[in-house]
């Protein structure tokens, strides 16, 4: 077997944490002949949830595990880290605006960053999940000064994968048939998922749907859907969120498809029009290296230029709002 790699993922005794935790264990992050060490990142509070947990992975007899360790240190936690997986954070209660979210989540990610900073490899990929994951990602990778900002993404691939399976309902083919798609701007519900470049079966999407369709049910549809599934369940994504977060690492690590690409929050040079200094989804490919890189050369029209400025609008007013906890 390979050397064993740490990972350490920050809420690990939640429900996203928990799906994911056992995706990892049974190989199915990256591959079945890596070793793992798992350093699970939680809160004094959660010391009985971590044991259990601890129990259950010791009960898969998973030969991949070579070791399991509970922190409640960030130091310990991010030591010699390969990937990170950020995907603790305080969720927004009733009778609090998005700014106090911000502001408390901020907080914890400045000092995540600090702590990543510190301790982990120069290597290291960091994916930040919890919310607003966008700007929680600027202020970690901000506060990592020593770090490279491609060292950090933000999970878009969820957003990614609903409008496949949208599309792929719609037009009533398998979503491996759908290539091509883009979500850009923030991860929230002013997202715009565009079909613009989008192939089916070989098929330009745009000549197999209304613009109507396109820039109305399409873009609400995919906007609303994690709103929908916490109206059905009384909870946000757990499983689907797992799975695009293995999606999203995959990628990152073992390059994009040929002739396709994802969705992926990185750090904005000023593609696009896209304030530097941002991160926004984007489309994105990336190479056998872990190369991250833009697609170019997309042909953006009037109705998806304005529905992209409204979401970076919204991740420049996010990023004003946290700017005391930028370096």
């Amino acid at each position: 077997m390979k050397k064993p790699v740490k990972i350490a993922i920050t809420g690990a005794g939640g429900k996203i944490g928990y799906s994911l935790i056992f995706r990892i264990v049974s190989g199915g992050l990256l591959g079945h002949d890596q070793p793992v060490i798992l350093q699970l990142v939680e809160t004094p509070m959660a010391k009985q949830r971590l044991r259990a947990l601890n129990m259950e992975i010791e009960d898969c007899a998973s030969a991949l595990v070579h070791g399991v360790e509970n922190c409640f240190d960030l130091d310990q936690a991010f030591c010699d880290c390969d990937f990170v997986v950020m995907v603790g954070a305080k969720p927004r209660k009733k009778g609090m605006e998005r700014k106090d979210l911000l502001g408390l989540n901020g907080e914890a990610f400045r000092a995540q960053g600090r702590a990543l900073n510190r301790n982990a490899k120069s290597t290291v990929k960091v994916l930040v999940v919890g919310n607003p994951a966008n700007t929680n990602a600027l202020v970690a990778a901000a506060n990592a000064v020593d770090l490279s900002p491609e060292c950090f993404s933000c999970l878009t691939r969820l957003d990614h994968n609903r409008a496949r399976a949208l599309l792929a309902r719609k037009l009533s083919c398998a979503t491996s048939d759908i290539m091509r798609l883009s979500v850009w701007g923030n991860h929230s519900s002013t997202q715009f998922p565009d079909l613009s470049c989008g192939r089916a079966k070989e098929q330009a999407i745009v000549d197999l749907v209304s613009d109507d369709w396109r820039y109305k049910d399409f873009v609400k549809q995919v906007q609303q859907r994690g709103a929908r599934i916490i109206e059905a369940s009384g909870a946000s994504s757990v499983a689907s969120a797992a799975h695009a977060i293995i999606e999203h690492m995959q990628i990152w690590i073992r390059g994009s498809a040929a002739n396709d690409w994802t969705s992926m929050g990185i750090l904005s040079n000023g593609e696009y029009g896209v304030d530097a200094g941002l991160f926004s989804s984007f489309p994105t490919t990336v190479d056998g290296d872990g190369q991250v890189r833009v697609v170019k050369s997309i042909q953006l029209q009037h109705q998806a230029r304005a529905l992209i400025d409204k979401s970076i609008a919204e991740l420049k007013k996010e990023r004003d709002e946290v700017r005391h906890l930028l370096p």
